[in-house]
């Protein structure tokens, strides 16, 4: 079969492209903007990228379109497919009809930590032996793919609460069916689809009405937002992390690179490797919980845990030039950028620090987060913040706000030149953005050598 994809570069869209290759379809796709990670890993899969959405690219018309969120009425190749009466189908339908039928279904859902946690766990079961199919918004550098097909029932799903398409509103979560289910945490985003929080639990209601009483639902203590989703109606055992909880944590190092793992009071052992941070500790916690669901026993989980390596574009050191280091991190919301820059603040003690942001997701453009970005930047050194020509707000009114040294710059140039004249050998630069940023990463790189 022919299947279309259109928005084939999302996390999401390019990573169902692989399993629907993987399953002996012809696919092709396209995408207004075609950029690493997931151009490179969708021609490395000899999967045709075009660029842009002119209808010509349907013509011979495919057997079947998969049409992609991001895409919208009015897209001349989405008017096609409606005028044409091609057969058309959303991502999570397809992957629920195609792929999902009949598996036990492992869910990571919530604001943050939803690619680290679920690659986290894809990797548990794969070092137990359990070979489980995956589907991750990113790139786990365990595998270097970001989805298969598996060749058990265990399948390792990012499940995003994000809607599913211009003409399913529901989030893509609810087309899953987990039988275990990961709630990581729950804050207010997507201010574009979403007009509070209360609307986003309700959509996380929704997947919670779908687990089986058989199943397990796993949340940390610390979530209000959480507790009221739960609160709703729980018809599934449930399993807590954090403060509290029936799975907690004795950190042994500041930085959460190292800390041993109780359940119901019994020490299960100790996990030590390169991540760090909070945020990354409790999505262990959760990992464990979901994989000891299958059978894998915590202390083999906790081995795993050991020699994991991060999801690309998750603090991933990108490079380090005349002794600086230069990481590439995708956090877009201000919990995210907090937790991230305390956690190498924790790791690099008094190291200088730049942090350079670009405000690039919808909720972000809205200003939706505008008010705690001043805060969650109190980990840096100095921020560098991008203002794209599209911003609906004045970033420099925010930058203003800061305690710490910020400026705003519209071009990547003057981010480069700022750079250039504050990093010393030592100096530690992150660059957060859940796009490709212009490439500003290899640019840097090239400008200090």
């Amino acid at each position: 079969m022919h299947i279309h994809i259109l928005g084939i570069c999302g996390t999401f869209m390019g990573s169902m492209a692989v399993l629907a290759k993987e399953l002996g379809h012809h696919v092709t796709g396209s995408d207004a903007n075609v950029y690493p990670p997931m151009s490179t890993q969708l021609q490395a899969q000899g999967i045709e990228l075009t660029q842009g959405y002119d209808p010509a690219q349907l013509d011979p018309a495919p057997d079947l379109v998969v049409i992609g969120n991001a895409m919208s009425r009015g897209n001349p190749a989405v008017e096609y497919v409606l005028n044409k009466g091609l057969p058309y189908v959303s991502g999570p339908q397809w992957l629920a009809d195609h792929v999902l039928q009949g598996r036990w279904v492992l869910a990571v859902a919530g604001t943050h930590g939803k690619t680290t946690t679920s690659s986290m766990l894809a990797w548990v079961l794969e070092h137990a032996g359990m070979s489980p199919g995956f589907l991750i918004g990113g790139v786990p550098q365990n595998f270097s793919v970001s989805a298969r097909l598996g060749d058990t029932p265990f399948f390792v799903i990012e499940a995003d609460e994000y809607d599913s398409a211009f003409f399913d509103k529901r989030s893509k979560f609810v087309h899953y069916r987990p039988r275990t289910a990961i709630l990581n945490n729950l804050e207010f985003d997507h201010a574009d689809i979403f007009p509070d929080l209360a609307a986003i639990e309700r959509q996380f209601h929704h997947l919670v009405r779908t687990i089986p009483s058989e199943g397990l639902v796993i949340h940390p203590t610390t979530e209000p937002a959480l507790q009221r989703v739960i609160e709703m109606g729980c018809w599934t055992p449930v399993q807590t992390t954090g403060a509290g909880g029936q799975w907690q944590v004795k950190l042994l190092s500041e930085d959460g690179s190292k800390f041993e793992v109780m359940f119901e009071g019994v020490a299960q052992g100790m996990v030590e490797w390169d991540m760090t941070g909070q945020h990354n500790v409790a999505n262990a916690l959760a990992t464990l919980a979901a994989a000891r669901h299958v059978g894998v026993v915590p202390s083999m989980g906790i081995a795993a845990l050991s020699a994991f390596r991060s999801v690309k574009r998750r603090m991933e050191k990108v490079a380090e030039v005349r002794g600086i280091t230069i990481y590439d991190d995708f956090a877009h919301h201000p919990t995210a950028i907090a937790t991230t820059l305390d956690g190498l603040r924790k790791r690099i003690g008094d190291a200088p620090l730049i942090a350079i942001i670009e405000p690039r997701s919808n909720s972000m453009k809205l200003g939706a987060h505008r008010d705690g970005l001043p805060e969650s930047v109190v980990d840096a050194d100095q921020v560098i913040w991008y203002s794209p020509a599209n911003l609906g707000w004045d970033l420099g009114a925010t930058a203003a706000l800061c305690t710490v040294p910020s400026i705003v710059s519209d071009s990547l140039e003057g981010i480069i030149e700022r750079v250039k004249s504050q990093a010393q050998p030592g100096t530690h630069v992150v660059i957060m953005s859940n796009g490709g940023f212009g490439g500003l990463h290899g640019k840097l790189a090239e400008a200090l050598q």
